[in-house]
């Protein structure tokens, strides 16, 4: 395995959420690694088997871990890794996590790329519209790192191995290969970076955590048309809990109201006025 050496300094941005976590289900917890959130998938009253969904920021392996064992106990035992995607806030604690548990790691065909060396991720667009943390993101990690000998594809059926109660969907626009997971039984909802509920370019509210339904973050979303349907597809989804890669959970009627206003606004709240990924609205 190789990791991006980019990947090996810390940032120093973290919120009021980093180290909390909040169960969103009996079988889906949400622990917040500085800005980003990580999920625990796994009924801890029936197994102590789990699931982890992304692997958050770099230097939280530890930490993950540490609160896997708080959920499920001392003989906890992951089983698999899914990936909503691969940027360096998604996957930092991730080759941590597999030299000490060699897991498979699924991700989508398109996301591969960014997981074996093959390709790097477009350098941020720290010139598009929005506040400080779109200014600084040029100098996020964008290097693709190497896990070749865990990576295996999602199954096309969108089935999830390990899961039989989930279900995953394409969900592209922030990358080629972003991906949401759903379980129906519950209407619970992970959506990675498809949509949030902070608003991420708001070096302020990452900090503050101010719960709002936003777009994807705009200095790192290269087709905004695709993001859009990819919103859409999820708000058809009628989920009754959301938990995004950054922000808090949301749930009820000001989750849908939430969606359903980024949907018909899109190009107006969404899509940033300029910027290098923007074409038209």
């Amino acid at each position: 395995m190789e990791r991006s050496t980019e990947t090996k300094a810390p940032l120093p941005i973290t919120s009021i959420r980093s180290g909390s976590g909040i169960e969103i289900a009996p079988d889906a917890y949400c622990y917040t690694t500085k800005i980003s959130n990580v999920f625990l998938i796994g009924n801890p009253a029936t197994s102590p088997q789990w699931v982890l969904v992304d692997a958050g920021m770099p230097h939280s392996a530890e930490k993950i871990l540490k609160e896997a064992e708080k959920r499920f106990g001392p003989d906890q035992q992951l089983q698999a890794i899914l990936l909503t995607h691969g940027h360096f806030d998604h996957v930092g604690a991730l080759i941590d996590i597999l030299e000490k548990y060699p897991v498979p790691v699924y991700a989508h065909p398109d996301e591969i790329p960014y997981l074996n060396g093959s390709e790097d991720y477009p350098q941020p667009d720290s010139s598009v519209e929005g506040g400080m943390v779109a200014k600084i993101s040029k100098t996020f990690p964008v290097k693709a790192i190497d896990i070749s000998e865990h990576l295996v594809e999602l199954p096309v059926d969108g089935s999830i191995p390990d899961l039989p109660d989930w279900r995953w969907l394409h969900t592209p626009g922030h990358t080629k290969g972003h991906v949401s997971f759903f379980k129906d039984t519950g209407r619970v909802l992970i959506a990675g970076d498809a949509f949030v509920t902070v608003k991420q370019d708001s070096l302020y509210k990452v900090m503050r955590q101010k719960k709002e339904v936003h777009g994807p973050p705009v200095y790192l979303t290269t087709d905004w048309r695709a993001a859009w349907e990819s919103v859409s597809k999820l708000a058809d989804l009628k989920p009754s809990y959301a938990a995004t890669g950054h922000g808090k959970p949301m749930k009820g009627s000001t989750l849908a109201k939430g969606l359903v206003e980024l949907v018909n606004q899109f190009p107006d709240v969404a899509v940033p006025s300029h910027g290098k990924f923007v074409d038209t609205k």
